[in-house]
């Protein structure tokens, strides 16, 4: 697989202002054009596992080829950290994660993900949302049961319906585009996104691009940031970021 020549990104996780731990988790591996977030769940100790599960087993898995190589092989580390987690949570008590992961080939990319942590592309000054939350609420928007009104205001809107590690099984699900010059993909924990709104989303990434990271964080600490929060930012064709293969 032969990654974009030029492939700038950044990433950044906070704690927040309510939590007393990061439960969240990213790992980059820019080489192998390869980004995640990870937000984990059930409590301090087994969130954090859960998360941590994730970056792990793709930051050590190998992969070569094609764009469907890559994910393939990113399905199969998401398949041995579920794994994972779901027998550390029969042994003790459930816990999870949630997933949002980009691959980048040349000028294509792709974007697998499980749970509520989500995808944007900034395109032309316009916020694109490329995931689908798997929460309940979600799932009845989608079947025609509720509105994305009455979505807005329910009090369990941020159930999920899907996650790694819940059940002995998880499905990605999956989306893949081209590239066109000046996009920026942002990969983030609902940290962001609960907090943020769009249209500032959207005013950030326009105005600062690659640079946005410390600026996006802090948006979400000024609304009270009241879980852990993780951005990261990637931009074929630009040039900023380390070379970090794993972080937290």
């Amino acid at each position: 697989m032969t990654v974009a020549s030029s492939v700038g990104h950044d990433s950044r996780t906070h704690v927040g202002k309510v939590r007393k731990e990061n439960e969240d988790a990213f790992c980059s591996r820019p080489g192998m054009g390869v980004w995640v977030v990870a937000d984990g769940m059930g409590g301090h100790a087994n969130g954090r596992f859960a998360s941590q599960t994730i970056v792990e087993e793709v930051g050590a898995m190998e992969a070569h080829g094609s764009l469907d190589a890559v994910c393939d092989a990113v399905a199969g580390a998401i398949a041995r950290a579920n794994a994972t987690v779901n027998a550390r949570g029969v042994a003790t008590k459930q816990m999870g994660s949630t997933v949002v992961i980009l691959v980048v080939e040349e000028n294509r990319f792709a974007v697998l993900w499980a749970g509520d942590s989500r995808a944007y592309l900034l395109r032309n000054n316009a916020l694109i949302v490329l995931t689908r939350d798997h929460t309940q609420v979600e799932d009845m928007v989608q079947r025609g049961l509720m509105t994305l009104e009455e979505a807005a205001r329910h009090p369990m809107k941020h159930v999920l319906s899907r996650a790694i590690g819940v059940n002995e099984t998880v499905e990605l699900d999956g989306i893949r585009d081209t590239f066109q010059p000046g996009d920026v993909i942002l990969l983030c924990s609902d940290g962001l996104s609960s907090v943020v709104p769009e249209q500032d989303i959207a005013a950030i990434l326009g105005a600062k691009g690659l640079e946005a990271c410390d600026d996006l964080i802090a948006a979400s600490l000024d609304r009270g940031a009241p879980d852990n929060v993780t951005v990261t930012l990637v931009a074929p064709g630009q040039s900023r970021g380390p070379a970090i293969e794993g972080g937290q």
